[in-house]
């Protein structure tokens, strides 16, 4: 694992589910117990709670899987959703699970009818995968009328990097890409520099963040500090994820 500071699976599970979990959208009642498990490093009440994270549960069965794993939130396995990495090349269609495969039969959006087929096309069991194709928002981006609160859920949703240019107290500001509608694809952007969130009245879920730092961001908060290889692997992924489900346009071949 190459993560800046080494914690345990949960605990870095912890740093990238709480903010959606914060807001309602995933994940246990208690979000408040939640973080507090998280600073505190209470692995045994993390995978309770973790359990009630439906979206991200089969994904981290299928990259355990694939690498021999037995435990879901094996380190490695939650840095390979969350993040990326090398592993998830593992997951092809030949190794999912049956049960994986009928637990999201209908679950991965409008271009998928199975896992299997998201993966033959080149999808990867990457957060980036979940938020593009088994979340609905994609598929509202062609009606005008939900494009606006649909674009805003697929780019907070998304974990997105950014470089650290300010730090204050419980602020940061980041400069990130956001994503852009155009040409009915979704593409990356120019970027933006947003301000989010690193703690809670002084404590943090992340590791100790400074300016020019790379940091891991998902909806307002900042949930690591990444490497520059992990910020770059992200990118790569979320890049692959959006040419499988905005295939380019077969070429026409004019009539002779």
């Amino acid at each position: 694992m190459t993560a800046i500071d080494q914690v345990s699976g949960p605990v870095l599970f912890a740093r990238y589910a709480f903010p959606p979990n914060q807001l309602g959208y995933c994940g246990p009642d208690d979000a408040a117990g939640f973080f507090t498990s998280g600073v505190s490093g209470d692995d045994q009440g993390l995978r309770r709670m973790a359990r009630d994270f439906d979206g991200a549960r089969p994904h981290l069965k299928l990259i355990a899987g694939a690498l021999g794993r037995s435990d879901p939130l094996d380190p490695e396995v939650v840095e390979a959703y969350w993040v990326g990495a090398a592993a998830l090349d593992r997951v092809g269609p030949a190794t999912v699970d049956p049960q994986v495969e009928q637990m999201r039969r209908g679950c991965c959006g409008p271009m998928f009818d199975t896992v299997s087929s998201a993966l033959r096309a080149g999808a990867v069991p990457h957060h980036s995968f979940t938020v593009l194709c088994v979340y609905p928002w994609v598929g509202m981006l062609d009606d005008a009328r939900r494009r606006t609160q649909a674009m805003i859920v697929l780019d907070r949703c998304r974990i997105r990097w950014g470089q650290v240019r300010t730090v204050n107290a419980d602020k940061v500001t980041a400069e990130s890409q956001s994503l852009v509608w155009a040409s009915s694809r979704l593409r990356l952007g120019p970027p933006v520099v947003e301000t989010v969130r690193r703690g809670i009245d002084g404590l943090a879920l992340s590791a100790p963040i400074a300016e020019g730092d790379w940091v891991a961001l998902h909806w307002d908060w900042v949930c690591d500090v990444l490497t520059e290889k992990q910020a770059g692997r992200i990118e790569a992924l979320e890049e692959r994820q959006l040419r499988a489900s905005f295939p380019a346009p077969e070429s026409v071949v004019p009539p002779v």
